[in-house]
């Protein structure tokens, strides 16, 4: 157990070279009109995919409720 240590930290220095090659890092922000121009297409699809608008508000409240909010 002794060596997992060493192991780890070259792991995560290796995570963080990617990230920050990559502008996946934690700090990178993204624009919010930007975060929702990526979201609206999934949703639009999960509306159509679930049949309407009332069906996917309905699923999310329970999630909602399941999640205790």
């Amino acid at each position: 157990m002794a060596q997992t240590a060493p192991r780890t930290l070259i792991r995560m220095q290796g995570r963080k070279a990617y990230g920050a090659a990559f502008g996946t890092g934690r700090s990178s922000r993204r624009h919010p009109l930007v975060a929702t121009a990526m979201v609206l297409p999934l949703a639009a699809l999960l509306v159509y995919a679930f049949g309407g608008w009332d069906a996917v508000v309905t699923q999310a409240s329970s999630v909602g409720v399941m999640l205790g909010r």
